[in-house]
C-alpha cells in the first residue's frame, strides 16, 4: 500500500486497543510501526539497480521481523516524547502497528515476502489496490478524530470498516477471477494456466485478468460492479519471453543472464519481450489500462559493457487519453456480459 495508508492504518489498529487517555501516544507509536517496514528502500546500490527491487517488501516486511521492527519503533517513539513516556508503554502499539504492514502489503498484488525466512515466495492475496481512497479516507478520519477527542471509539469504528472493505475487496477479486475461469472454458482455453485476477489503481470494480496458453498472454480487463453482472472488455496477447533466444539476440554474458534471471523471479515468471522499445523485458503484470500489453516497468539490456548490470526503468506515461479510456472502462463503456 501507499506510506500514508500504512502509516494510519498503524495507528488506527493501536489506538483501537488504547485507553482513550492513550490516543496520542498509540497513534505516534503504532504509526511508526505501520511505517518503518518500507525503510527496506534504502537498501539499494548504484551498480546494481535490481538489489532495491529483491529487499522491498522484504524481511522487514515478514511476520518473523514483527519483535524486532517493534523495539525500533517503539524505542524512536520514546525519543520523539522526549523519554516522558515508559517505553514499555509504547511497545505494544509499536508492536501491533508494525504488524498490520506485512499482511496489509499481502492484500494488493505487487508480492510481500511475509514469511522470510522459512519461505523465499512473495505472498499476493490481489484483494486491493496499492491506492484505494475508499479504504484510506474512513481509517485518517478515525484516527485523527481519536487523537483530537481522545476517544477510542473512531479508531475502532475505522478499524472496522476498513476490515469490512477489505472482506468486500476480497469477494470482488473472487468473482473477477470466477469470471475469468468462465470465459477460459467459453472460449474453448482448457488448457490455460496461471489465472490471475488483478484490481486496477484505486478501486475494486475494475480488473485486470489474464492467463498462459500454448505460449502466449492473454489479457483483458474485467469490471465487476456491485451488483450485476461481470462485464468483459476486449483485450489482447502476446508471448511469453523466451529467454534464452532473447538472450543470445542481444549477447548478453553471464551477468546479464543471471539479472533476467533475477527480474523473473521478482515478476512471478511473468516476462514479455516489451513492445514498444528494444531490448527491453518488461513484467507482465502491471499496466496502466488494465486490458493493454503496456507494462509499467522492465529492465533494459541494449549498450551494456561485458559484466555490467541490467538497468531497471519505469514508464509512467499516463496521458489524457490513457485517463479517459481508464475512466470510460472503469464505468463500463464498450464492456459486454460473458466471456
Amino acid at each position: 500500500m501507499d506510506v500514508l495508508t500504512q502509516g494510519v492504518i498503524g495507528a488506527v489498529a493501536a489506538q483501537a486497543f488504547a485507553r482513550p487517555e492513550h490516543q496520542r501516544r498509540a497513534a505516534l507509536a503504532g504509526g511508526l510501526g505501520g511505517l518503518l517496514p518500507d525503510a527496506d528502500v534504502l537498501i539499494r546500490s548504484a551498480a546494481d539497480p535490481l538489489l532495491s527491487l529483491e529487499y522491498h517488501r522484504h524481511f522487514t516486511h515478514s511476520l518473523a521481523f514483527v519483535p524486532i521492527g517493534a523495539v525500533i519503533a517503539g524505542s524512536l517513539a520514546w525519543l520523539l516524547l522526549r523519554c516522558r513516556v515508559p517505553w514499555t508503554a509504547l511497545f505494544l502499539p509499536a508492536l501491533i502497528g508494525w504488524a498490520t504492514h506485512g499482511p496489509l502489503d499481502a492484500s494488493t498484488s505487487y508480492g510481500t515476502q511475509l514469511f522470510w525466512p522459512f519461505a523465499d515466495e512473495r505472498v499476493a492475496w490481489n484483494l486491493i489496490s496499492i491506492i484505494d481512497p475508499l479504504f484510506t479516507v474512513p481509517l485518517l478520519l478515525g484516527c485523527l478524530f481519536g487523537a483530537w477527542r481522545l476517544r477510542a471509539r473512531p479508531p475502532r469504528l475505522a478499524l472496522g470498516l476498513g476490515l469490512a472493505y477489505l472482506c468486500l475487496c476480497s469477494l470482488q477479486h473472487g468473482r473477477a477471477l470466477g469470471a475469468l475461469h468462465e470465459a477460459v472454458l467459453a472460449r474453448g482455453h482448457e488448457g490455460a494456466t496461471r489465472l490471475e485476477a488483478k484490481p486496477s489503481l484505486g478501486n475494486n470494480l475494475l480488473f485486470r485478468c489474464f492467463y498462459e496458453l500454448e505460449g502466449e498472454y492473454h489479457v483483458e480487463a474485467v469490471r465487476v460492479p456491485w451488483w450485476g453482472e461481470a462485464e468483459h472488455l476486449v483485450g489482447e496477447r502476446h508471448p511469453v519471453l523466451d529467454a534464452l533466444e532473447f538472450s543470445e539476440r542481444f549477447g548478453l554474458d553471464e551477468v546479464q543472464r543471471q539479472d533476467v534471471e533475477r527480474f523473473r523471479a521478482f515478476s512471478d515468471g511473468f516476462l514479455i519481450e516489451d513492445p514498444r522499445f528494444e531490448g527491453v523485458v518488461s513484467d507482465f503484470r502491471y499496466a496502466s489500462l488494465p486490458g493493454s500489453v503496456a507494462p509499467l516497468w522492465g529492465v533494459e539490456v541494449t549498450g551494456l559493457s561485458p559484466g555490467e548490470h541490467v538497468r531497471f526503468t519505469r514508464f509512467n506515461r499516463f496521458d489524457p487519453e490513457m485517463r479517459a479510456r481508464f475512466w470510460e472502462q472503469l464505468w463500463g463503456a464498450g464492456s459486454k456480459p460473458g466471456g
